[in-house]
């Protein structure tokens, strides 16, 4: 048998007859190869559902066994595979022997934040001390310009180190060499065949770059640097007289910046963020034991931690408030400045949420007002004057969310008339890549990102011509997309079946993520039952089978949806969503997170 056969073989069919759901998407069934299924049940002795799920997820026998048991050792990729690493790992450890003044320039991300610590640490256990420069969102906007580099040269500078930004700041790096200022990028965003004339540029994505690890988040390229340092430095005897840094130490910043950033959880970033989690859970890092703590969590990690938890509390600082917040919470070692720093991002974050409801509110009232939701588009370019710089992301986000499709938000500044916009794109339709096309069509000011997520820069009297061109651009891409927003079900459960036992068997799966996603189960003819709204929009229900099984559930932010509103009424559905642990006062139990939900009686 040819166990390398993949998902894309197998024709689906509806799942349990759903063609339409309340969301308007397709149900069906995630496509495995039967034969490859029977051979993971025998070979990793998995029970049936399971071994299914793992064939779904394109998972060879031959793989098997690194994906449920991901190391470092069995994928760890060779540093020098990566473009320039080498030469940056030499360039760096001339500084160190040299005395080099330099600066780590951090992007304000939790994946630029998670990159500066990084080094800052190693630095640090070779007893330099390396300052962080992030820069303000609202003031200097994203990534190097040339008046940043100017200031940190004329703060005494030589050498800076740009992590999760710097492959697109061609006028800033040029500017930099005419000062004397020597500059290393780090970074993982997609860009053009010709770098910027930096002194190294490491980037997976850069093109003719043979490492082929172009799923890393820019913190997954600086752990990879890390080894590196630690190979040159060793191969010029710094270690003689100090111990060499145990890089497994700093594993839990390498995978924040790989959860946060969504990045595919595959081959060695799968690897990197499942031993990055064992780290985490220690809970060592002072700055993510504060996050915890403020946030009133516990627990080992997992990628709901650093997702919905840590990452968020520490991206508020570069949306709302001091920009290298982040940087300075995962940087420090001190337990009360950890404390202070993490419980100023939580009161930012609470800010967050309250400004990113009302811009939310506001996008929803102009995209269905002006009847903008013209199905046939292939995305949503909303905007407005005074719409904060550090929500329109998660803005995008929510709205991909709500209307399926991609979506860019563009808050225009009143005075000068310049948009600054993020989007958030569908599985299948590559945003980054449009947004290129817009900035060298000249239609934008400046612009880029990945598949997933983009930023742009844009004249306000130019939002037209950027949506049309964006609508034409990505029109055929949609359509080849458009079958990979059907909901794909793993497993068919009851209310009295879904059991603690059934959720922790799938748990082997994780971590989750881009590549690897969370199952999704579903249960067919249950009744909703002492349905109730919540703060806050959620929908809180009960579910039951025709045999008395019952099973605690919710839907997210449903409340002014058709899946809310139907789930208040009440009745007999078909359901879809994922099993979450419920051990509130210690029951050891399972709830249903609802996503999506479908009439019986409907067949479209």
């Amino acid at each position: 048998m040819d166990d390398a056969s993949t998902p894309s073989t197998f024709q689906p069919t509806a799942f349990l007859g759903v063609t339409r759901s309340l969301s308007g998407r397709a149900w069906r069934e995630r496509p495995a190869d039967p034969a490859l299924a029977r051979l993971h049940g025998q070979r990793q002795g998995l029970s049936e559902p399971l071994a299914r799920a793992l064939a779904s997820r394109g998972i060879t026998s031959e793989g098997a066994e690194d994906f449920l048991s991901p190391t470092l050792k069995a994928l760890f990729p060779d540093p020098s595979s990566f473009m320039d690493m080498d030469r940056a790992a030499r360039l760096l450890v001339d500084a160190v022997e040299r005395q080099t003044p330099m600066v780590v320039f951090a992007d304000y991300d939790v994946d630029g934040a998670a990159s500066a610590s990084q080094l800052v640490r190693w630095f640090r256990a070779l007893g330099r001390d390396l300052p962080i420069y992030v820069p303000d969102r609202i003031t200097e906007g994203y990534g190097p310009s040339p008046a940043a580099f100017r200031h940190l040269r004329e703060q005494g500078a030589e050498l800076v180190v740009t992590v999760d930004c710097g492959a697109a700041a061609y006028d800033a790096i040029a500017a930099a060499a005419e000062i004397g200022l020597e500059v290393v990028v780090i970074d993982h965003h997609l860009m053009r065949e010709t770098p910027p004339p930096a002194a190294a540029v490491v980037n997976p994505n850069r093109p003719g770059c043979g490492s082929g690890q172009g799923v890393l988040a820019a913190a997954g390229v600086t752990f990879v640097l890390l080894a590196a340092l630690n190979r040159e430095a060793r191969r010029r005897g710094l270690f003689a007289d100090r111990p060499e840094p145990d890089l497994r130490q700093w594993l839990d910043l390498a995978a924040m910046g790989a959860i946060c950033d969504v990045t595919q959880l595959v081959g060695f970033n799968r690897a990197l963020t499942a031993q990055g989690l064992k780290v985490m859970s220690a809970w060592g890092n002072p700055g993510l034991k504060a996050l915890l703590d403020v946030a009133k969590s516990t627990g080992p990690a997992t990628t709901f931690h650093a997702g919905f938890i840590l990452g968020p509390r520490i991206n508020a600082g570069g949306r709302i408030g001091r920009s290298d917040l982040g940087a300075r919470l995962l940087s420090t070692d001190d337990p009360d400045e950890a404390k202070a720093l993490a419980e100023e991002l939580d009161l930012l974050n609470a800010e967050r949420k309250d400004v990113e409801r009302l811009v939310t509110e506001e996008a929803v009232a102009i995209l269905e007002q002006r009847s903008n939701l013209d199905p046939d588009l292939p995305i949503l370019v909303v905007s407005a004057e005074h719409w904060h710089p550090g929500v329109i992301g998660i803005v995008a986000g929510r709205l991909r969310e709500r209307y399926r499709k991609p979506v860019i938000v563009i808050g225009v500044d009143p005075v000068t008339g310049i948009g600054k916009g993020s989007g958030r794109s569908q599985p299948g339709i590559n945003l980054g890549r449009a947004v290129q096309a817009a900035y060298d069509a000249g239609i934008i000011m400046a612009g880029g990102g990945h598949a997933m997520a983009a930023g742009l820069t844009v004249r306000g009297d130019s939002i037209p011509e950027l949506r049309e061109f964006l609508c034409r651009v990505l029109a055929q891409e949609s359509v080849a997309a458009s079958g990979l927003d059907d909901i794909e079900v793993d497993a068919l459960i009851t209310p009295g079946g879904a059991s603690r036992a059934l959720f922790e068997d799938f748990q082997r799966l994780q971590p989750f993520g881009p590549g690897n996603p969370e199952p999704v189960f579903a249960a067919a003819d249950v009744r909703v039952e002492q349905a109730s709204a919540l703060r806050g929009g959620h929908v809180r229900c009960q579910l039951t089978d025709s045999h008395g099984g019952r099973l605690r559930a919710v839907a997210w932010r449903a409340g002014d949806t058709e899946l809310g509103r139907r789930l208040l009424a009440g009745g007999t559905l078909h359901v879809v969503g994922k099993l979450k642990p419920d051990d509130w006062n210690g029951r050891q139990g399972v709830q249903f997170e609802i996503e999506d939900a479908a009439d019986p009686r409907m067949r479209v």
